[in-house]
């Protein structure tokens, strides 16, 4: 590992300020995946800014209309929070998914969105729920944050401040977790948002997370897993790696599908 200066700013001002000081510069939130990196020598941050010790970027608010969730809220705090469990309880189900109780409880949502990670589970709840990233500039749709492999629409120095969802209590999330890493191999989170559905699979994509549109169209015409039948992903557009051919991911993704939405359908 690298030497690097190190700072824990108490404000978001601060950090920013700092953040923009060094053009090498990073920000360390859970550090689930930063950490790893520089200790294979893979990143070389001459600044990491901790983010740790700003109590506004920590809250969780849930009203009947959205559910804010600040960029350093824990896995574990998503997982458990009574008022997300009420209102989506489908995110609440992905965040308790998340790695194992050491990752929920470091990891962040902040960190986690920022990195995109195409195995990442938090990607599909933002897209199946129409969720907004609100940065220290801008709201950017869910739609247009995810940009591919590892890529967002975040420019540089650029900082998530919080994750805006809409509250819907018709959702679910299924996974089919790699044994191993616990990543998702397929993940699919389904939401209906008044008589809209969306359907956002992560882990399987050759391109990242993605919507699967022809399921939605499906969908909302009839909400159940028998609507389903005979509807298959091109495994042209699957990852193939060691862990799971392109076919095998795109059979999975049409099973946890199903699974979501028949475990969806009974929160109506």
């Amino acid at each position: 590992m690298n030497r690097f200066d190190y700072a824990v700013p108490d404000t978001l001002a601060a950090a920013l300020e700092l953040l923009g000081s060094n053009d090498e510069a990073k920000l360390l939130a859970g550090g689930q995946t930063l950490v790893p990196t520089m200790k294979q020598g893979l990143a070389a941050p001459e600044l990491l800014v901790d983010l740790n010790g700003i109590n506004e970027l920590a809250a969780i608010s849930v009203t009947d209309s959205d559910i804010r969730v600040g960029a350093m809220c824990r896995h574990n705090w998503v997982a458990t929070s009574s008022g997300i469990v009420d209102k989506t309880p489908g995110l609440a189900e992905l965040a308790g998914m998340i790695g194992d109780a050491q990752v929920r409880n470091r990891g962040t949502i902040g960190g986690s969105v920022a990195n995109n990670d195409p195995a990442a589970d938090y990607p599909s709840a933002l897209l199946a729920l129409n969720a907004t990233v609100r940065t220290d500039r801008r709201d950017i749709a869910a739609d247009d944050f995810f940009l591919g492999l590892f890529e967002t629409a975040l420019e540089p120095g650029e900082m998530i401040r919080e994750v805006v969802f809409p509250t819907c209590r018709s959702s679910a999330y299924a996974k089919f977790r790699n044994p191993a890493s616990r990543f998702a191999m397929v993940g699919v989170f389904v939401a209906r948002l008044g008589d809209n559905v969306r359907v956002a699979v992560t882990g399987a994509g050759s391109d990242g997370v993605f919507r699967w549109t022809e399921a939605e169209g499906v969908l909302n015409e009839s909400f159940a897993e028998e609507a389903l039948e005979g509807l298959a992903v091109d495994p042209e557009m699957m990852l193939s790696d060691m862990h799971a051919g392109a076919e095998y991911r795109a059979n999975l993704v049409a099973v946890m599908t199903k699974r979501a939405v028949k475990l969806a359908a009974t929160r109506r």
